[in-house]
């Protein structure tokens, strides 16, 4: 038997994805969070297989609390149910510690096969991120400009494109107003661009922006 917890911050989807599981015999949710904070103490309790964890959520999130789950469990399998569809997410996952990403749109159809797998010690990603870790590794690979970008950066970043205001992004990520716009130049800086709205349109371009969610 499997004991998954399940954490993201909607309701809607964490009763969707108990529905999906409940035909399984080999499948058992055994407890929800619905932020960082919640996650972490459900991880120092213990008494779970396996976590399913969505990238973004308030508190604590994204590459930062996967680093953090595996500092304090190495040995929990972290298999990552997002809405980024965009390879270099599920690499920075991956790269952090998570054994499986798969996205939301695909979670009705493959859901079941990839919670097997990870908790099975096997990884879970597409054929396209397994190409994409193999070219970063190569020499004289040449980085898209996002990819220039440290983690918490890069998560500014995503809120940034997303239409999150300075103060939001310091409430989502309890940091102050001054360190995100710190992070907003850096950001400008190291992709050599001058506005939100140039960042914006290169996050359309390589499909960076999260889709719409109620």
């Amino acid at each position: 038997m499997i004991r998954l917890v399940i954490a993201d911050d909607h309701t809607i989807m964490r009763e969707g994805l108990k529905r999906i599981l409940e035909g399984s015999d080999d499948i058992e949710v055994v407890g929800e969070a619905v932020d960082g904070f919640e996650v972490l103490a459900l991880v120092r309790k213990g008494g779970f297989d396996m976590l399913m964890l969505d990238l973004s959520m308030p508190g604590r999130s994204g590459v930062e609390l996967i680093r953090q789950i595996k500092h304090e469990s190495p040995r929990l399998p972290i298999l990552i149910l997002t809405m980024h569809e965009e390879e270099q997410y599920a690499i920075r996952a991956i790269r952090a510690g998570a054994r499986g990403y798969l996205t939301k749109e695909s979670a009705g159809t493959q859901l079941l096969s990839a919670i097997r797998k990870v908790a099975s010690g096997r990884p879970y990603i597409s054929t396209s991120v397994a190409e994409q870790l193999a070219m970063d590794a190569m020499p004289n690979n040449e980085d898209s400009p996002h990819k220039k970008l440290s983690d918490r950066e890069f998560e500014v970043f995503g809120l940034l494109v997303n239409g999150k205001t300075i103060t939001e992004i310091a409430d989502l990520l309890h940091l102050s107003a001054k360190t995100v716009s710190t992070h907003k130049t850096r950001i400008l800086f190291k992709m050599h661009m001058n506005s939100l709205a140039e960042l914006v349109q290169y996050a359309v371009a390589h499909k960076l922006v999260a889709p719409f969610r109620i």
